[in-house]
């Protein structure tokens, strides 16, 4: 099983408007409604390539029942956690740019925390645990920590998709893959990287840490993928960029998705441009027929030695 867990899920409430008056009224030209949450966007494109999971983490009052309802409705299984208080809801206001309002999230319980680590307990032997976004403020800075080594506990593989110093810290602990940006990988070793070549030593660098796969995404630029020994790049898809929300999950949904089912890196890796190409070029996630159509266009590169 895949259980992809989101801690502090949302509603994401998305506004179009032509133009942002502050201190007067605005009307509305669009707006809908979509569940929120990075472990949340995985399951949901993980669905669409027919590979079954478990969505869990948190949720609470009517706005949690938005999200339990939608996921069911997609037929996606779930095992969330109810909480006393409500799920967060984070504004995302379009207006030729985009700004974001994001909510705090619920105040999480000992006995709600107790309840969640009965989930996890469920875990077993060759499971992948998917971890990805934020951790409410009253759960703690060790809380992914802490389901880490459940699953090392229970011998079950983990993704993790977080940034900085929590980052680091996971990869000892083997993850199955880590998928830093650019900007994100520069960040981590405190270094500048303009070009391909700069990236390759510190990809490299985070599999001598303990990661098991990295991606490295670079936007219109394409992506790599370290592998062993291998390094392989592929070339960005060529299409109308809609959508830059959920194209990071959709590239782990690909690539966790098709590795728990072939074991192959490369071919994961393939399915992971996909997927991430499919939700850039719409306007919620990806969807199983675009994916399929995207597919073949994906070219990878194998360039170890060029460094």
């Amino acid at each position: 099983m895949i259980y992809t867990i989101t801690l502090n899920p949302s509603i994401d409430y998305i506004v179009q408007i032509d133009q942002l008056k502050l201190g007067e009224l605005n009307r509305m030209k669009q707006d809908y409604k979509l569940p929120g949450g990075k472990g949340i966007n995985v399951s949901r494109v993980l669905n669409q390539l027919n590979v079954p999971s478990l969505a869990t983490g948190f949720l609470g009052g009517f706005t949690g029942g938005f999200i339990k309802d939608w996921l069911k409705n997609e037929g996606i299984k779930t095992g969330f956690v109810t909480v006393k208080d409500d799920t967060r809801i984070n504004i995302k206001l379009k207006h030729g740019e985009e700004t974001e309002i994001n909510g705090l999230g619920p105040a999480i319980s000992e006995n709600e925390i107790k309840e969640f680590l009965e989930v996890m307990d469920k875990v077993t032997a060759g499971d992948i645990v998917i971890l990805s976004g934020s951790v409410p403020p009253s759960l703690g800075n060790d809380f992914y920590d802490k389901i880490i080594q459940i699953c090392k506990e229970k011998q079950a593989n983990f993704m993790i998709d977080t940034t900085g110093q929590e980052l680091l810290d996971a990869l000892p602990n083997r993850p199955i893959l880590i998928k830093p940006n650019h900007h994100e990988l520069a960040e981590l070793f405190g270094v500048k990287l303009d070009s391909v070549e700069d990236l390759i030593p510190y990809g490299k660098k985070c599999l001598e840490l303990g990661a098991q796969h990295v991606i490295v995404s670079m936007a219109g630029d394409g992506a790599l993928l370290f592998t062993g020994e291998d390094v392989y790049f592929a070339d960005a898809l060529k299409g109308e960029l809609k959508n830059s929300v959920g194209a990071g999950d959709s590239m782990i949904a690909g690539f966790v998705g098709t590795f728990d089912k072939t074991n192959d890196p490369v071919k994961s890796f393939a399915a992971g441009v996909a997927t991430g190409g499919a939700t850039a070029f719409s306007t919620d996630l990806a969807e199983k027929d675009l994916i399929n159509e995207l597919l073949p266009q994906v070219k990878i590169t194998k360039i170890t030695g060029r460094h």
